[in-house]
């Protein structure tokens, strides 16, 4: 690990001065705040209406980032070059936690307000015992139908009533189900169904090697009757073209599905008959992340901020602006926001969603299972030698990172 940050933080005091000059935090100006973001414009609008109501004194200043990871590895805390805060997903927190350029939110923010925030995503805000988020909203991975095909009542409760309605709605250019089977943030579902982890908190990846080999061996039978090319756009156009009757996607397909004119249909993920758990996609939470320099320096600038970011006005804003589901439990009380089908589907999801693992390690375990989800699924390859392979080298580039 120390070897992977001094990699890190050596590419950013080489690069550093490229970055300086194109200053976005002066230190002399405790009123203003810079906050890096790679939202769509309709999250941002909603977040700008509202902090000019809630702390009209501050100066609040957005800048989008198409590679935000990556500039902030670049520039670190550099005053000159760095933002005062970040808005992004969690999965990054402990990279930036273990380079030191975080500041806790529990600086800022009293543990009451957080309190109001759902559990799973305040697991997501941690690393190592530090909540280093303020969780804003998140999303999951839904089950999604077409009423055409799927009439409600067919809603399978369960992965084997999927599998039979797979086996007779199947044929001539129909599936009855697809999937990114071969994709380890969709496939990452039919672990967790098996009790299994990708990696576990301390860095150990496939702790429990028998369920993953249990949970391969069970989701063959239904990648055998979806389509071999499972990528991204193959998926979603079988289904939006309504050649597939279901599928497991993100809430950014469905304004697609509803342009497309489908009839869609929101239901809670299939349980697994072997185990009895849910089918439990992965979770990634959106929230506000505060830099070091920025708490050191304009702490009370960055208390108001974060403190008004609790208000559940935020999350409803949010959810009515981009469909967003709330972090605050209590956003969902606004009738606005109980009557959306998508953001109660995704609370509903959140009991059963699995935090994207946030330690650094996980960023070699995405390639690692995706090559050994593209053996089993899509070569054909041995699933107990394929399994050895992977786990060998998800240990060698595990140690190369200490």
């Amino acid at each position: 690990m120390k070897r992977f940050l001094a990699i890190i933080l050596a590419v950013a005091m080489l690069l550093g001065a490229t970055a300086c000059g194109a200053g976005t935090a002066p230190a002399g100006e405790p009123g203003r705040l810079v906050i890096w973001h790679d939202k769509e414009d309709a999250v941002i609008e909603a977040l700008e209406a509202y902090l000019k109501e809630a702390v009209p004194d501050l100066e609040i200043v957005f800048e989008k980032k198409t590679s935000l990871t990556d500039s902030l590895k670049l520039v670190g805390n550099d005053p000159s070059s760095a933002p005062d805060l970040f808005i992004f997903a969690h999965d990054k927190i402990g990279v930036f936690a273990e380079m030191g350029i975080l500041a806790p939110i529990t600086d800022f923010v009293d543990e009451q307000a957080l309190d109001e925030m759902l559990p799973m995503t305040l697991e997501a805000a941690s690393y190592k015992g530090t909540r280093y988020q303020l969780p804003l909203y998140f999303e999951t991975l839904l089950f999604m139908y077409n009423r055409r095909y799927m009439q409600d009542e067919e809603v399978p409760a369960s992965t084997e009533a999927l599998y039979a309605y797979m086996q007779d709605n199947t044929g001539r250019g129909r599936y009855g189900f697809v999937e990114q089977h071969s994709t380890a943030y969709y496939s990452a579902a039919w672990i967790h169904g098996f009790g299994g982890e990708i990696i576990d908190g301390d860095g150990t990846p496939f702790p429990d090697g028998e369920a993953i080999k249990n949970a391969l061996r069970y989701h063959l039978k239904f990648v055998e009757l979806m389509p071999g090319e499972s990528e991204y756009s193959t998926v979603n156009t079988l289904f939006l073209e309504g050649k597939a009757d279901s599928t497991i996607g993100g809430p950014w397909i469905v304004p697609s599905a509803r342009d497309a004119g489908i009839d869609l249909g929101i239901a809670p993920m299939p349980a697994v008959d072997e185990t009895g758990l849910d089918l439990a996609p992965y979770s990634g939470v959106q929230g506000i992340h505060v830099l070091r320099f920025a708490a050191e320096n304009k702490p009370e600038a960055v208390k108001r901020l974060l403190n008004a970011l609790t208000d559940p006005e935020v999350g409803v804003a949010l959810a009515l602006a981009s469909g967003c589901a709330p972090a605050n439990q209590k956003c969902y009380d606004d009738p606005r926001v109980a009557g959306d089908e998508l953001v109660q589907a995704m609370k509903a999801t959140a009991q059963i969603a699995v935090p994207m693992p946030n330690i650094p390690e996980m960023d070699v375990m995405w390639t690692v299972t995706g090559n050994l989800l593209t053996d089993v699924n899509l070569s054909g390859k041995d699933i107990d030698s394929s399994f050895q392979s992977a786990l060998d080298q998800a240990n060698d580039l595990i140690d190369a990172m200490q």
